[in-house]
């Protein structure tokens, strides 16, 4: 399997992609990424957060594209393609999470449609979570060489959606 540029944020498992979080025992919140303390959300004094296994799915909130590659030290796929860019908000959990988007091009999403988590090379190699319209992704995260990947930099991050239950902290 191609190692996670980001250990410890998402797994791939018996092929399936899941991001991971935490949540307060206490209130509930969840984190994402991963946090370790006490819960951030200023209303509870928990201090348990336990990880969790997020949501593979959820619906486009915001997106955008690039289309430009980036600038060294990132590695670009040559020739460069454009990427895809969604925030998606998390299936009843209140965050919003950003990645790339595989096999779909900002003509093709809509606030509001549904997407599903997979995982995928960056151009460079390390696998990354994305986003991929439901069924259609590629899942199983193993075998990847750095062609299969689109023209992406490395480092998807997130995005706090407005103050519900979750936060979501790049």
């Amino acid at each position: 399997m191609t190692t996670p540029v980001i250990d410890g944020w998402f797994t791939v498992d018996d092929g399936t992609a899941h991001l991971l979080g935490t949540r307060c025992a206490d209130c509930r919140t969840v984190h994402f990424p991963p946090r370790t303390g006490p819960c951030r959300n200023p209303h509870c004094d928990g201090e348990t957060l336990v990880q969790v296994r997020l949501p593979r799915r959820g619906t486009v909130w915001s997106y955008t594209n690039a289309c430009y590659p980036p600038p060294a030290p990132f590695v670009a796929a040559d020739p460069y393609e454009p990427v895809t860019l969604a925030a998606v908000e998390l299936a009843g959990e209140g965050i919003v999470v950003l990645g790339q988007v595989k096999g779909l091009t900002v003509d093709d999403l809509h606030v509001g449609m549904e997407l599903e988590l997979i995982a995928s090379p960056l151009a460079d190699g390390p696998l990354v979570w994305m986003w991929s319209a439901p069924g259609t992704g590629d899942t199983n995260g193993a075998d990847h060489t750095a062609k299969a990947g689109t023209g992406a930099t490395r480092a998807p991050g997130t995005s706090a959606a407005p103050e519900r239950r979750g936060e979501g902290v790049a």
